[in-house]
């Protein structure tokens, strides 16, 4: 009596009992779960007759609308895999993921056609699908996706495969920041245990409208794209992220969950209409992707009432392997202390395997809040490897265990608490300085709206903590006045010896910082490159 563990059998449960329920809402579509699962079959059928079977790869590169939900679905369920881009990566880039990647098929919006006409003639596609997006203007010789699906013949038997839920469901590639992205290899069985994470540990039930603010390609929506449709909830399609119109959305649709990178969370505490939005609904927020400052998720429950939750993973993992649980105990503590203990990482989900941090020589770290390790995970939602790169695979991988390159401590209580990635680690005159400790402070300053801490080149102590920051609109602050208030709420030795006032960070499209575009600035030559 044996059933694969698949996303693509949520998909059959809802259309059984939610079929006129609205799955999708996208600006002003909508779809119910009966319209939405026939336009996911004419897709699959529609890949059939242009020569996709089962095993073959096709990359999407979409945004957050109805019609990337409906290739997750349509290409997962024939067995084919998806390939989900970054549509903000260089044409580079996406020449060597599409090409790295095997995909016979593209289909992509029409907004990013400009840089695939640009690579076409070196890709090895044997067709293109083109999203029409109105205003644009799409140059590429190509089939509208529209015409796609609907010309197929309509007593077309559906291409549903027998899976196996340990063959391959996406392959997602990294971002690339020190050298040529990496094709993470996600099974069906590791996208459903960490949906059903997802689905437990944030609470998602049946009436929950959730609005899609992360992008679909980061690693499948974080496996939104899957635990919504399990639960028979609504899926709300964001084509840009845009504070203003999230702000608006929270109230119309009455948004009840979203997920978003800090980055996220900053926009949306600085958006000048959250000083005057007054909701009749707290939407949860999970938040991830670089460790929150303790005072950014206080700000957001405070100006939106938004009940921050914070979960910790990767693109190798599915991508949770910690979340902060909240117990009824710290209910009683101030609402700093209870935004400090939502800035960690926090412990286990129930669905992944096991977690830990451990010394050099893989021992586990006292759990004491100050021994220094590495976040190391083993279990369900662990990546099948790097897509053709078995070094790469087994240099991550090694002693059966994926090592992070997260550094971290472990509390009394087991909580897991980043301190750093290994790379991002300032060891000043013998002294570990955490670069995230030092933002922490820097995000308290009333007049600073971004900050990041690198390691800079010091001729007496090796390299020394420097903040590049970017102040709120109007705001005037001088260096001094930064580095005095750091030392005026740290240890002196971590304060930052230099800062840098910016107009902007670099980013990756999700959200992350890129401190290695900050470093190379400064240690070009040097000995610390990365």
């Amino acid at each position: 009596m044996f059933a694969a563990l698949t996303p693509m059998d949520w998909k059959r449960r809802a259309l059984k009992y939610y079929p006129e329920k609205v799955v999708v809402i996208d600006g002003d579509k909508e779809f119910t779960y009966k319209e939405f699962g026939e336009r996911a079959d004419r897709l699959s059928v529609a890949l059939q007759e242009a020569g996709i079977r089962e095993g073959d790869h096709v990359a999407v590169m979409l945004p957050n609308t109805h019609y990337m939900l409906e290739c997750f679905y349509g290409i997962c369920q024939m067995g084919a895999v998806m390939v989900p881009l970054n549509y903000r990566i260089t044409a580079s880039d996406m020449e060597y993921i599409i090409n790295h990647s095997d995909a016979k098929m593209l289909i992509v919006d029409e907004e990013f056609s400009a840089p695939i006409e640009e690579i076409r003639d070196r890709l090895s596609l044997e067709k293109i699908i083109v999203v029409e997006v109105e205003g644009e203007t799409n140059g590429l010789a190509a089939v509208d996706y529209e015409t796609f699906i609907r010309e197929i013949p309509e007593d077309a038997p559906v291409p549903y495969a027998e899976i196996d839920e340990n063959q391959l469901l996406t392959l997602n590639y990294t971002s690339g920041t020190t050298s040529r992205p990496k094709g993470v290899m996600l099974t069906h069985r590791g996208n459903y245990l960490n949906a059903a994470n997802f689905m437990y540990h944030l609470g998602v039930h049946h009436d929950d409208v959730y609005l899609h603010t992360l992008p679909m390609f980061h690693a499948n929506g974080w496996g939104g794209v899957w635990a919504i449709t399990a639960t028979g909830a609504t899926h709300v399609c964001l084509r840009k992220v845009v504070p203003s119109v999230i702000l608006d959305l929270f109230e119309d649709r009455k948004i009840s969950l979203l997920c978003g990178a800090p980055t996220v969370v900053n926009m949306l505490v600085n958006e000048p209409k959250a000083q005057e939005v007054e909701l009749s609904v707290n939407p949860r927020m999970a938040t991830a992707g670089s460790p929150p400052a303790a005072a950014l998720i206080g700000r957001a429950q405070d100006l939106l009432g938004l009940n921050m939750m914070h979960v910790y993973g990767l693109t190798e993992t599915s991508p949770f392997i910690l979340y902060s649980e909240w117990k009824r105990e710290f209910d009683g503590k101030t609402a700093d202390e209870q935004a400090v203990i939502k800035a960690r990482q926090g412990i286990e989900l129930a669905f992944n395997g096991e977690t830990k941090v451990v010394r050099e020589d893989g021992t586990e770290v006292e759990w004491d809040g100050q021994e220094l390790g590495e976040i190391i995970t083993r279990g369900n939602v662990v990546m099948d490897g790097y897509y053709k790169d078995p070094e790469k695979t087994e240099e991550a991988m090694r002693g059966g265990w994926f090592h992070t390159g997260d550094l971290a401590v472990t509390h009394p209580d087991g909580y897991v608490e980043i301190r750093d990635r290994a790379k991002d680690m300032i060891i000043s005159g013998g002294e570990n300085i955490s670069s995230t400790e030092i933002e922490g402070v820097l995000y308290r300053h009333p007049s600073i709206v971004e900050a990041a801490v690198i390691a800079v080149p010091d001729e007496k102590w090796g390299e020394v903590p420097k903040a590049i920051v970017v102040l709120k609109d109007g705001q005037s602050v001088t260096e001094a006045d930064i580095i005095t208030y750091c030392r005026d709420n740290m240890a002196h030795f971590k304060a930052p010896k230099s800062v840098e006032i910016v107009d902007e960070l670099p980013k990756t499209a999700t959200g992350k910082l890129q401190k290695f575009k900050l470093r190379e600035m400064f240690w070009e030559g040097a000995r610390k490159v990365n």
